[in-house]
């Protein structure tokens, strides 16, 4: 195998280079560098490198008021409070999102197949779905808090 195919294909198992995809075609667009203005280091590797942060270091995990929770990138609406849930995980967990507010693509990283999710204005990453949720939908978004912003309310 030529080292560019080799390059490519360690790419896609590690999931790096998802954040090109998440720059593209999207309503909010910001370079690379605007990007890193606004966000902290942690938050970039997250939202446009489609890293994780780390299981229950996000005091959003333990968030119980009524609110809305939003895209740090753009301020989108994603999630209400009253689908969130205690999924035992270490990440913020909601059962569903607010109509339209995400996306979703397959993702091949770490040897497995998952369903990614990413702001539907920006295409910051999130997070990723699971069928393991509660009723009514049955779905559990393990999302990344570090990519959230809380508004009380």
């Amino acid at each position: 195998m030529r080292r560019r195919g080799f390059l490519a294909v360690l790419a896609a198992v590690l999931g790096v280079g998802q954040a090109g995809r998440a720059g593209a075609g999207f309503e909010v667009s910001r370079s690379a560098e605007a990007w890193r203005a606004r966000l902290s280091d942690a938050e970039y590797r997250v939202m446009r490198e489609a890293g994780t942060e780390r299981a229950y270091s996000s005091p959003l995990n333990n968030e119980r008021r009524a609110g809305t929770y939003l895209c740090k990138g753009c301020d989108l609406p994603l999630y209400s409070s009253t689908t969130k849930f205690n999924s035992g995980t270490g990440w913020p967990s909601f059962y569903e999102a607010l109509p339209g507010a995400i996306g979703t693509q397959r993702d091949r990283s770490l040897f497995m197949t998952r369903t990614e999710c990413h702001c539907s204005r920006c295409g910051s990453h999130l997070g990723h779905v699971f069928d393991d949720g509660p009723p009514p939908t049955g779905k559990r978004h393990c999302i990344n808090g570090i990519a959230l912003r809380f508004r009380a309310g």
